[in-house]
């Protein structure tokens, strides 16, 4: 009878041996990309292959999953690497669903999961019996058309956001997407007519939109994606550089990212403008009492109203 440290060994290499099979990479060919594959499913090392099962999953319980089962414990901070380095890949060979219960949940939602495919579970079931190789094959014939597939699907719930007549551009599902989308549609109209969009932050993987044109003139450069507000307007009249953060989760532009966004644009030929934009009045109670002074604050579903965090600015009578 083997021991748990056989039985270990003996499921990674069976893993690695099924990942080179469906033709991932050499990089995805690994430990890492294998306790995800064994995660997904919820192979212990006893467990054999035909009682495989498919959970849905996210990447912080995968790591627990090979912490209590294969006895591999990987820091916090390695979340992203298996995320970006193992399952992504498995998602872009058709193994993996991304969000296959709710296709609208924005990419960086902390409650994102992953299940494996009806189709590469049905390969998977069959692994080390004769059926195996010819499941393997088929699976590979049609691997293209299901990637396909699977990529219609998320592109069907894409948000559409018009940035200038007659076009537009599609950017991650979610919340946070749809108060960006009100923002150009509703905030810039009202309170910003004559402005310019320069960029626009999506939630995914790329930027949704930008003029480098513009940025060049003004002297600025989007270099790092992580640490650019999600919107950025340019008024060209009043020379307003106006930066906006779309808040569904994450905070507004408190003392310590006005402070931030100030150093990041300190080279630009323009006076800046901070608003903090939220979907509504609710979410803005929640976070109100971190809004930085000098900002504005805007509510989408109240969107004929922005709100002066700016001292005696604008005390006056209203007429």
């Amino acid at each position: 009878m083997k021991n748990l440290q056989q039985q270990i060994s003996e499921k990674i290499e069976q893993a690695t041996d099924i990942l080179e099979k469906f033709g991932m990479p050499s990089a995805q060919l690994n430990d890492r990309t294998a306790y995800c594959l064994l995660a997904l499913l919820n192979v212990t090392p006893e467990k054999s292959w035909e009682n495989i099962e498919n959970p849905l999953i996210g990447i912080t319980p995968m790591m627990d999953f090979t912490k209590i089962n294969y006895q591999k414990e990987y820091a916090p901070n390695s979340r992203e690497t298996f995320r970006r380095f193992s399952v992504h890949q498995l998602v872009q060979a058709g193994i993996v669903l991304y969000n296959p219960d709710d296709s609208s949940r924005p990419v960086n939602s902390p409650k994102a999961v992953y299940q494996i495919s009806p189709v590469a579970f049905d390969v998977i079931k069959t692994y080390g019996t004769k059926d195996f190789e010819t499941k393997i094959q088929d699976f590979l014939k049609n691997q293209e058309s299901l990637s396909k597939q699977y990529a219609h699907e998320r592109e069907m719930n894409m948000v559409s956001v018009k940035i200038k007549d007659e076009h537009s551009i599609q950017i991650s599902p979610g919340k946070h997407s749809e108060l960006i989308k009100d923002i150009i549609e509703q905030l810039a109209p009202r309170f910003l007519p004559n402005s310019t969009l320069v960029y626009i932050g999506d939630t995914g993987e790329k930027w949704g939109y930008y003029d480098q044109e513009i940025a060049g003139n003004l002297l600025f450069n989007v270099l790092e994606h992580g640490k650019m507000p999600d919107v950025i307007l340019y008024v060209e009249d009043k020379k307003w550089l106006v930066l906006v953060e779309s808040v569904t989760s994450h905070g507004p532009v408190d003392s310590k990212r006005y402070i931030e966004l100030k150093d990041l644009f300190s080279n630009v030929n323009a006076d800046l403008v901070f608003i903090s934009a939220f979907p509504d009045r609710s979410t803005f109670v929640r976070f109100a009492h971190d809004i930085a002074w000098e900002t504005e604050a805007w509510i989408a579903d109240n969107p004929d109203h922005m709100i002066h965090f700016n001292g005696d600015k604008f005390i006056g009578p209203h007429k």
